[in-house]
């Protein structure tokens, strides 16, 4: 089995904390994935390891066990049980393995196998783990604003699922026990799950925040006054300050979007004022404008005197 390095695939180094590898994943999930690249496989293929990788190293134990055992890391359990035992049968096996050793030769040499494909393939008649299965479910963005039962028919078995608020696109989970059914009385691989999230909505959103723009008339914006703002989950109102400029931004604490697997815990909204000049002026309307820009000229030549 060909090692693959998940550190390099996520451009980031071996000492990388949490955060680091949350954030590279963002930036290559979004750079590689697949609605941006259509009909490029290589994107697709570079989309898969960036999932795959980011599932292994964002787990702390899984991570650990990558590190310690490699391309084997998934059968690192199995490993440890297997040396403990040679170890106290005394067989002689036992000193290969402080640390030159290879662990591949070792479960050949144990299952009459290779550990691939997520399970032992024991041409002896060992017990191994049944594949992994992948899968993607597309949703759009209101569907995962509030955790819901879904249910998914793969590989031809119905799964019933809750699916966290806050899930992000592209993001991958792992559904432990519905991969392909493992051989020998092995253990079922498991099922990684990918959603592809469109966003219908008039939000943008970025992380767990949300952004939007709002249009105030031109009255409200310069008298000052009250506005009501659309927010995901509904509208509320807004004092507006008198002489209100276009490209302000609020922010509305709270209004965001749900973390993930943090009940309570939402993002923030950031609304973004434009102002409406008015059209279609009646003859009356454009006078009272015309006078008030008198005023204002009126206004400026005194100051220049002064």
């Amino acid at each position: 089995m060909e090692f693959i390095d998940y550190y390099k695939i996520l451009e980031v180094d071996k000492t990388a904390t949490e955060a680091d590898i949350k954030k590279a994943y963002r930036k290559l999930a979004r750079k590689y994935h697949p609605d941006l690249n259509p009909n490029e496989a290589a994107a697709k293929k570079k989309f898969q390891q960036i999932n795959e990788a980011n599932e292994v190293l964002s787990d702390l134990e899984k991570r650990k066990k990558y590190d310690q055992y490699g391309k084997d890391w998934k059968q690192g359990e199995a490993y440890e049980q297997a040396r403990q035992q040679q170890s106290y049968q005394g067989s002689g096996r036992a000193g290969s393995f402080g640390g030159e050793g290879d662990f591949s030769d070792f479960f050949e040499s144990m299952f009459g196998g290779s550990s691939r494909g997520g399970g032992f393939q024991g041409s002896r008649g060992g017990r191994y783990k049944g594949a992994d299965l992948n899968a993607e479910l597309r949703l759009d963005l209101r569907d995962v604003f509030k955790s819901k039962q879904q249910t998914l028919t793969v590989n031809g078995r119905a799964i019933r699922m809750t699916i966290p608020a806050g899930v992000e696109n592209g993001q991958t989970i792992r559904i432990k026990g519905h991969g392909a059914a493992g051989a020998n009385g092995g253990p079922t691989g498991d099922l990684y799950l990918t959603f592809q999230i469109a966003n219908n909505s008039p939000f943008r959103r970025e992380g767990n925040d949300l952004h939007t723009t709002h249009a105030l008339n031109l009255y409200t914006a310069v008298l000052g006054g009250e506005t009501t703002v659309d927010t995901f989950d509904g509208k509320v109102k807004l004092k507006v300050p008198a002489g209100t400029q276009g490209a302000t931004k609020v922010k509305l604490k709270g209004k965001g979007f749900p973390l993930y697997r943090q009940e309570g815990l939402f993002g923030d909204l950031y609304v973004t004022y434009t102002v409406q000049v008015p059209m279609n002026l009646s003859a009356a309307e454009k006078a009272l404008f015309e006078q008030l820009s008198a005023l204002q000229n009126q206004g400026e030549r005194k100051e220049d005197e002064i």
